[in-house]
């Protein structure tokens, strides 16, 4: 009787364990969806951070090549100057 019990407990028990795992109680079906929420949102913000930093990239891209010309502006003047005292 014994090997007959613990047979059925065996073959039994994960049985029972795959049927609690199929069906979810409402306290975790709101935990899974707060969860997805929770996801959701981390998903949103790194998608806000990447855009945030692409144009950041640009501007500074853009202030770069604006220095450049005023520093090349300002050689030029500077040359200019350097021109116009030698010769007096």
């Amino acid at each position: 009787m014994t090997t007959r019990m613990t047979r059925l407990l065996i073959f039994a028990a994960p049985l029972v364990l795959l049927g609690a795992c199929t069906t979810l109680s409402a306290e975790d079906r709101v935990l899974l969806e707060q969860t997805r929420a929770a996801a959701q949102e981390a998903k949103d913000a790194a998608d806000r951070a990447a855009n945030a930093a692409t144009a950041a990239e640009r501007n500074s891209a853009a202030s770069a090549a604006e220095a450049k010309a005023a520093a090349e502006r300002a050689d030029r003047m500077f040359q200019r100057t350097q021109r116009k005292g030698a010769g007096t």
